[in-house]
């Protein structure tokens, strides 16, 4: 006679179960209702509605850059793929990244693969602000992630984190200035591009 082993049942998830405990392991199995984003944090898990235009309209904006460099520079297959809005998985949580950049696979990347660089818009007010700026830093760098790009609208700045040993070195770039790394060689971001963008919708919602 033979034992079937059942499986356990996938959670379905909406806003409505923001702070109820969760595992790792059933954060991953969950199915989630669309249109918010989900992260799994210190156990627990946190709710929050799509980001705003200002975030948004940047993040289009950094995408097609990535994906103009990936097309038509000589050196743009090195990036494999570049998406917005997906769930990275560090050791303790699971964080939803505003973009996420693949880099030297030579293919598509899998569930298992971690990101070359990881890319954050800076979130309003001292919370988000430190959750960015350490938090999701550190735990980002504890994944051995090539670079840390941090988008600060509010200061007018980028901020790259990376790994070099064990310590974390830490650049900033100014708004005028244009940021090249080695993991994407031609590739130049000009920050002011994305910060002019965000300003516009700031311009708009206090009018």
């Amino acid at each position: 006679m033979s034992v079937s082993t059942l499986q356990e049942p996938r959670l379905h998830l909406d806003p409505y179960a923001a702070g109820i405990p969760l595992t790792p392991e059933e954060f991953d199995r969950a199915q989630f209702e669309k249109g918010w984003r989900y992260e799994l944090i210190n156990g627990v898990l946190v709710v929050t509605p799509p980001p705003l235009e200002m975030e948004r309209d940047p993040n289009e904006e950094l995408g097609y850059m990535l994906r103009a460099y990936q097309e038509h520079h000589p050196d743009g297959k090195s990036l494999d793929k570049t998406l917005p809005e997906q769930t990275v998985e560090t050791k303790r949580n699971r964080r939803r990244a505003d973009r996420v950049l693949w880099i030297g696979l030579g293919r598509l990347p899998r569930p298992e693969d971690t990101p070359s660089v990881v890319v954050e818009f800076v979130s309003k007010g001292k919370r988000g602000h430190q959750r960015d700026y350490e938090e999701k830093r550190d735990e980002y760098m504890e994944m051995n992630i090539g670079e840390y790009w941090l988008i600060d609208r509010f200061e007018h700045i980028m901020t790259v984190f990376s790994k070099q040993g064990k310590r974390i070195k830490k650049q900033v770039v100014g708004r005028k200035e244009v940021y090249t790394t080695p993991l994407l060689p031609g590739f130049e971001l000009r920050l002011a591009r994305l910060l002019s963008l965000a300003d516009e919708w700031q311009q708009l919602l206090d009018e």
